[in-house]
């Protein structure tokens, strides 16, 4: 990656890794294939045995995947990426190639629901212990460490409260007990956060949202280092094979094209929403870290480039205010999914977090009365006006 280390983030999304054919296209190509041929038997003998480079199977060797991981790995300041099925599908892919029974994560406990269940559910039936802390307290962190702590696991800003982490103080913590930090970046993507240039190990992304960017496909990607990533991670992919399929491996590059214009449209965007919000009737908070009460504003500031789409707000009333705002509006989508042009809207404590317990849902915060808007492209005043509706019901 080092050809690109004067580039900045805007131009690495569209020049970084651009492969091309014979052809000598100019857009990237698409190579909808399974299978690669060779000229002589002695020339796959030699590609199988990883003594000659070239494409093996689709599983795990692909050139338009090829082409998404390493303009990725560009962008996040990474040596090495590793394309997955999904955001879930990374976080496990990096979880079973780096861990084994007996370890232990020490994990945010505001973490998305699915990721919660994974750990729990999955790895916990594989012999792996999970300590859940506050995300924020970093003398918890320190406190919760145990001599087989092997990863420390957060999102910052988390799903959906927004809070934010000291990537290098944690990544300290980390390293002084022999530990690794992966930090999932959905939130923010590397165009507004690079946590390895910040000390994390490994960052996860679920492609899904904003890499994307209009809701068209599910992937995920693991970036770090050659050793942990590209020869750890690549080997589960290889065996276990929870690949990305190349056509959406070519859209998510093609998103990585406007991912930085996107990102701070986003952010403009959420910023006025959120400034709007806190002078509606009904809402007794709003979550956003680019508002001045927010409790790691200046955190923020100081590790993030701007605040992100994701604006969060708790309404008086419980579950069933939430839901009259939430079935009021008419151009906003209702999904869980985020990152997206269109902006969306949900009920965290039953769709993104349902299926955790009341308890765990407690101790992160996800109250009944709690709604999470992933603000989109549209006209800002049209988000406005539809949620006013919604807040009027």
């Amino acid at each position: 990656m080092n050809d690109f280390n004067d580039w900045g983030p805007a131009t690495l999304g569209i020049r970084a890794a651009e492969p091309r054919t014979e052809e000598r296209e100019h857009s990237a190509a698409v190579h909808l294939t399974s299978s690669f041929v060779y000229s002589s038997a002695a020339q796959a003998a030699a590609v199988f045995a990883g003594e000659e480079p070239g494409n093996v199977y689709s599983r795990f060797t692909n050139p338009t995947v090829r082409a998404f991981e390493q303009r990725l790995a560009a962008m996040e300041g990474g040596d090495s990426c590793v394309a997955t099925a999904s955001g879930m599908s990374a976080i496990l892919a990096m979880a079973m190639a780096l861990l084994k029974a007996g370890d232990h994560i020490l994990a945010s406990r505001t973490l998305f629901g699915s990721t919660i269940n994974l750990f729990n559910n999955v790895l916990g039936k594989f012999g792996v212990d999970i300590t859940y802390v506050d995300p924020s307290d970093l003398p918890a962190w320190g406190s919760a460490l145990r001599p087989n702590t092997r990863l420390l696991f957060v999102e910052t800003p988390n799903n959906p409260l927004t809070e934010i982490t000291d990537i290098r103080a944690l990544a300290d913590i980390a390293h002084g007990a022999g530990a690794l930090l992966c930090v999932d970046n959905c939130f923010l993507s590397p165009v507004l956060q690079q946590p390895l240039k910040l000390g994390a190990d490994l960052v996860v992304h679920s492609a899904t949202k904003y890499l994307d960017g209009q809701g068209r496909c599910v992937g995920g990607a693991v970036v770090g280092d050659a050793q942990r990533v590209g020869k750890d991670v690549f080997g589960f992919l290889r065996t276990a094979g929870p690949s990305m399929s190349p056509f959406n491996a070519w859209v998510f590059l093609k998103g990585l094209e406007t991912l930085s214009l996107r990102m701070y449209a986003h952010c403009a965007s959420a910023q006025t929403l959120a400034e709007w919000l806190c002078g509606q009737p009904g809402i007794e908070r709003v979550f956003y870290p680019g508002l001045q009460d927010h409790p790691q504003h200046v955190l923020a500031k100081r590790q993030q480039k701007a605040f992100g789409g994701i604006v969060s707000f708790q309404v008086a009333g419980g579950r069933e205010a939430a839901w009259r705002v939430i079935d009021a509006v008419k151009m906003i989508s209702i999904t869980a999914n985020l990152g997206d042009t269109r902006t969306t809207i949900t009920h965290p404590a039953t769709t993104t977090h349902g299926r955790i317990s009341p308890e765990a849902r407690r101790l992160a915060g996800i109250t009944e009365g709690l709604i999470r808007v992933a603000v989109g492209l549209e006209d800002i005043a049209d988000i406005q006006a539809d949620l006013a509706r919604g807040l009027s019901a």
